[in-house]
């Protein structure tokens, strides 16, 4: 009994501490992120002066309120910018620190840092490798790609689907709630990026997190 019960504490320690950087998801609906109870994937990431950093050392001990959004050109990532804003003051009383991530680029984090009136930190996944080991990743199809790269002057790197087609790739628009030792206690991921969760919620949430 011993045994086995030491089989499965191990099993489950790998599965809670496993690096999960999967392959992008062929469309939004089909991303398979990080789950309540893993521990936070490592990953570099850069801030907005363009500095490579740990995103474990920016956790490091510090309980979090992170959240992926799509870039600071979409209008409903905007909106929820705004709103967590709102909480911010609450969820540092909490103890948290609120971190976003988009794939901005460091300079156009800096313009939405400014233009929103931000407190709260913003990374950069320009490339989308945090997105990706978080398990948000996808491939848009090619109209939007198009659509966007045209309309919107987007300068991310094109990554290439299972058809070898190259895409843009964004994250499904996410927020976690992690403790100081990076372990997830709290997390809403939803494909359609035109519904976010409401900061209420991620508020009741960090709470009960304590």
């Amino acid at each position: 009994m011993k045994t086995f019960t030491a089989i499965i504490t191990s099993a489950l320690l790998l599965v809670s501490t496993a690096s999960y950087s999967k392959p992008v998801a062929e469309s939004a609906d089909q991303v398979s992120p990080l789950l309540v109870g893993q521990t936070i994937p490592e990953v570099t990431t850069t801030t907005v002066d363009g500095k490579k950093v740990a995103f474990n050392e920016i956790v490091d001990g510090k309980p979090t309120v992170l959240f992926f959004y799509r870039g600071g050109w979409c209008p409903f990532c905007n909106v929820q910018m705004g709103q967590l804003q709102a909480i911010e003051k609450d969820l540092v009383d909490l103890g948290y620190q609120l971190i976003g991530v988009s794939t901005d680029s460091p300079a156009d984090l800096q313009k939405s840092m400014t233009k929103e009136e931000l407190s709260y930190q913003l990374l950069s996944d320009f490339d989308s490798q945090m997105s990706q080991a978080f398990g948000l990743a996808f491939f848009t199809s090619q109209s939007v790609t198009d659509r966007y790269l045209g309309k919107m002057d987007l300068q991310n790197p094109l990554q290439k689907n299972a058809a070898g087609e190259e895409r843009l790739v964004l994250p499904a628009p996410a927020v976690y709630v992690i403790d100081g030792d990076g372990m997830v206690h709290f997390q809403y991921v939803n494909p359609n990026f035109k519904v976010r969760l409401d900061p209420q919620l991620l508020l009741m949430a960090a709470k009960l997190a304590k």
